[in-house]
């Protein structure tokens, strides 16, 4: 009982941490490719005015 106890617990931290590797480990950063809202050309749409 013990032992399955400790088993238990031991894959549980091994799985904690092989998320946190993969994480640190993901290339992937959404705040780089946020997009901030419209940009000029549609700003001149909206007021009718040509490019």
């Amino acid at each position: 009982m013990l032992v399955t106890l400790f088993a238990s617990r031991l894959s549980v931290l091994v799985e904690g941490c092989q998320r946190l590797l993969q994480k640190a480990g993901d290339p992937y950063r959404p705040e780089l490719h946020y997009m901030r809202g419209p940009g000029p050309a549609c700003r001149a749409k909206q007021h009718g005015e040509h490019l």
